[in-house]
């Protein structure tokens, strides 16, 4: 990453409101506001569930940077599943590469950042698994099979249907327990 990008996150997280959140994706410095009770709430249903799956030797982290310095991008999911024995880099950030999935609550404020950005990017920063809960469609979308940059493989469930999430947690998400935005 340009040492003079590096810079200018910094001082934009350093001056931002507590409540913003800074992501950085080739040379956009991306900023959204804090998340809404329902998403929030609906974020707390998939940790849940993840709970007793999650590999040992590994946690679970709510909005923990991933940054990745060989792709230039740095991004922070509303959770991701690494190693216990993770290493924090600059600015508190883990290795990308080392998430065994990245799951994103869509919020209203920017949809495409998850739906677009996040698909392109997360495969890229060597993300296997990308989980989108999207309270506006109503909808679950589970991206696996990371190859050549980009996931080959997709599997969309409505919500009140139930979704497969493979190892190395091998369980089936419910999503009758999430609630639409309003």
């Amino acid at each position: 990453m340009d040492p003079n990008h590096l810079a200018l996150i910094e001082e934009v997280r350093r001056i931002a409101p507590e409540n913003v959140k800074v992501e950085f994706s080739g040379e956009v410095i991306i900023m959204q506001a804090a998340p809404s009770a329902i998403h929030q709430r609906n974020l707390d249903h998939v940790a849940r569930q993840f709970v007793n799956y999650i590999p040992s030797g590994c946690f679970a982290s709510q909005n923990s940077g991933l940054a990745s310095p060989q792709v230039r991008k740095s991004r922070t999911p509303d959770l991701a599943v690494l190693p216990e024995d993770v290493s924090e880099g600059d600015n508190n950030e883990l290795p990308a590469d080392s998430a065994l999935i990245a799951v994103e609550v869509v919020s209203r404020s920017s949809p495409e950042n998850d739906w677009v950005g996040k698909p392109r990017d997360y495969p890229l920063m060597g993300i296997p698994l990308y989980l989108i809960v999207d309270p506006s469609q109503k909808t679950v979308t589970l991206f696996s099979e990371a190859e050549n940059g980009r996931y080959r493989a997709r599997e969309d469930a409505d919500f009140g249907e139930t979704i497969h999430i493979p190892q190395p947690f091998g369980f089936t998400l419910d999503t009758s327990v999430l609630l639409p935005y309003r």
